[in-house]
């Protein structure tokens, strides 16, 4: 029998219907019997940690030397693209003023924090949160894992971290425990602070990403790499990148607190 492309094109379109329709059926079906991923059933972070940063490190000073370990001069602000503004508020930047007003930990904030001259002693303050405390400026950061939600109230110098594991998974049996991956944190809710000790401003609105990766030499030594993102629309033309290293330490023999200051 034949049929005209009108008649063809209809039964077709009918026959594509009726398979998918099967077809969502057949997966409503076996959505009916797999188990809801809930909260409560995902593993919890600690127990599928790729990487074990905890301990104590301390950070190596390879680059940016004169930016990081000394109080840079004011309107210094080379290899960091601000804005106009930004560099407006960064030429304002008066020490004595912030130490007057109780804000000598402005440049302790998560993005300064980090390319400090410190050393950072990290554990897990329960199964989903890790804990990064500095000797240098006496800060802690928490970093969240899983379906935590940011709790209302006033910026901080920390901010509030969400983290997730990148996992890379062996090639062996179903449910073998990862053994490479890195960690990824992004950071917000911020009180506005610096980026550099000499007053180069980051906003409420910046958002912190960072990387985290293990690495072994040979001989032993072990090293924390973070490579660093800080997006700022309002103080920078584009986002800013640079890596940061911290090696391991065998104790916290060297450990240090040391409270905030404006200058060095």
């Amino acid at each position: 029998m034949e049929m005209d492309d009108g008649t063809m094109n209809h039964t077709a379109a009918r026959h594509r219907r009726l398979a998918l329709t099967s077809i969502l059926g057949l997966c409503l079906a076996c959505a009916s019997v797999l188990p809801a991923q809930t909260p409560a059933s995902r593993p919890a972070a600690k127990s599928v940690a790729p990487i074990d940063l905890t301990g104590y490190w301390v950070a190596v000073i390879s680059e940016d030397w004169r930016w990081r370990m000394i109080t840079p001069a004011k309107g210094d602000y080379a290899s960091i693209p601000l804005t106009p503004e930004g560099k407006r508020v960064a030429d304002s930047w008066d020490p004595a003023k912030d130490e007057a007003a109780g804000e000598q930990c402005r440049s302790y904030g998560a993005p300064g924090l980090m390319r400090l001259p410190t050393r950072l002693h990290i554990t897990w303050q329960d199964d989903n949160t890790l804990k990064v405390e500095s000797d240098l400026g006496m800060q802690t950061r928490l970093l969240h894992f899983g379906d935590w939600k940011p709790v209302a109230g006033a910026p901080a110098w920390q901010g509030d971290s969400t983290a997730r594991w990148e996992l890379a998974r062996p090639a062996g049996p179903p449910g073998e425990a990862p053994k490479f991956g890195s960690l990824t944190v992004v950071t917000k809710h911020l009180r506005p602070g610096y980026m550099r000790k000499n007053g180069v401003p980051y906003s409420a609105n910046a958002v912190l990403t960072e990387y985290w990766d293990l690495t072994k030499e040979r001989k032993g030594d072990q090293w924390l790499v973070t490579t660093v993102i800080l997006d700022d629309p309002q103080y920078l033309q584009f986002p800013w990148v640079t890596p940061i290293q911290f090696k391991r330490e065998p104790d916290g023999a060297k450990w240090d607190p040391t409270p905030c200051s404006a200058t060095w």
